[in-house]
């Protein structure tokens, strides 16, 4: 087989590039690992930035987005029993979020890209990039007992975090930059209404919570776990009885519980590869960073990473010029690294950090009490929650 571009992974970052390319003219094809139903089965984020949404329009998949997600104009901060919105809408001069559930979105792409009859190959085995430092790219993978190689002119390797196109990078040529951090989140989904119509973050002496959604009927819950934790610790009345505890008198008040759809624990950290260029291979989203969930930055600096590499690539194509192409690791990691620098931040902010004791938490406190009562340190929250725009 022959294509322009290989694009190896199909998730939301695989098949946004996909798309992109597609209707910039630029042939490609798709190879995924797992399952379409695997895929669509992984549970991720929800809250888009302006910048995910408008290349959702560009690529021809935001109908139902438009239909059914849920715009959000702030977001609320919660600390010593009070909570304190943060109007996201005034203090950006008219930006905002949109709360729309990954699944969904993968699920958008999928069916465009199935609508216009392009080609992925799912539950493809031992795929491999290769001689992606020549001229001559290709990707090798196995599929019902036999061999097939992909012909091509560059590789996107859209893969995640433990994909195999980082992993083919020359250990020489790749530098990692990594924070663990000593707890993760326990997260729940159910269908229940959202207990408020705007995210809550909450600081609490029990540990930090977060009450997002999915829709207006479906909920998604977080709570601070230690590392030790097991899901099957947690039934949902424990759950649903800590999520209480964390929360303020109103917002207690107003939960609505029920049976749990999706329950797990995942750790944090945040992960950078530098560069996430290759030769003719390119990285972008989990395959070339992590951040930690706390400030909704994931599913949205994948966009980003594609927004670059389309342009990119349709700069060479239509221009014949490799100016993007040379410029692509530069820009995604300057856009990467003040994400992960606003993930540190609220992460940080609003959790509990064991062995770090009363100063902290008072340190904690003095900076929310800041940002809540300041025009600058509200702004600079705002700012960096609803996104930056590509340049």
């Amino acid at each position: 087989m022959r294509t322009q571009v290989a694009i190896i992974g199909a998730g939301p970052a695989g098949l946004l590039l996909g798309q992109l390319l597609y209707k910039a003219g630029i042939d490609n094809i798709i190879i995924e690992q797992r399952s379409a139903d695997y895929v669509l089965g992984r549970i991720r984020a929800g809250v888009l930035e302006q910048v995910t949404v408008d290349l959702l329009k560009q690529a021809g998949a935001d109908k139902r987005m438009n239909e059914e997600g849920l715009p959000h104009d702030g977001i609320e901060l919660l600390f010593k029993g009070q909570r304190h919105r943060i109007n996201l809408h005034d203090l950006t001069g008219g930006k905002r979020v949109m709360v729309y559930g990954q699944t969904e979105v993968t699920r958008d792409l999928m069916a465009v890209r199935a609508e216009e009859g392009l080609t992925t190959v799912y539950e493809a085995s031992n795929v491999q990039p290769v001689a992606f430092e020549s001229a001559k790219p290709k990707v090798r993978y196995e599929k019902d007992g036999q061999v097939h190689e992909i012909e091509c002119d560059f590789i996107a390797g859209c893969d995640g975090f433990h994909g195999i196109c980082r992993a083919s990078a020359p250990q020489d040529k790749i530098k990692t930059f990594e924070k663990v951090y000593p707890f993760g989140w326990l997260g729940l989904l159910s269908d229940t209404p959202p207990v408020s119509h705007e995210l809550i973050y909450a600081n609490t002496e029990r540990g930090f919570a977060l009450c997002s959604q999915r829709s207006a009927t479906r909920s998604r819950y977080y709570l601070q776990v230690p590392l030790t934790d097991k899901v099957e610790d947690w039934s949902d009345e424990a759950f649903w009885e800590e999520l209480k505890k964390r929360l303020d008198p109103e917002a207690r008040a107003n939960l609505v519980t029920g049976p749990s759809l999706e329950k797990s624990i995942a750790p944090l950290r945040s992960f950078v590869t530098e560069p996430m260029r290759f030769g003719r291979m390119f990285l972008a989203g989990d395959a070339a960073h992590i951040v930690p969930p706390t400030g909704a930055k994931g599913l949205n600096l994948a966009a980003s990473d594609v927004g670059y590499l389309s342009q990119a690539f349709t700069e060479y194509y239509k221009d014949n010029s490799e100016a993007g192409i040379d410029r692509y690791s530069e820009q995604c990691l300057r856009r990467v690294w003040k994400a992960e620098r606003f993930s540190w931040w609220m992460t940080s902010m609003l959790h509990n950090f064991p062995n770090e004791g009363e100063f902290n938490t008072k340190v904690q406190e003095a900076e929310l009490d800041y940002i809540v009562n300041s025009v600058a340190g509200s702004t600079s929250l705002a700012e960096n929650y609803v996104g930056l725009p590509l340049v």
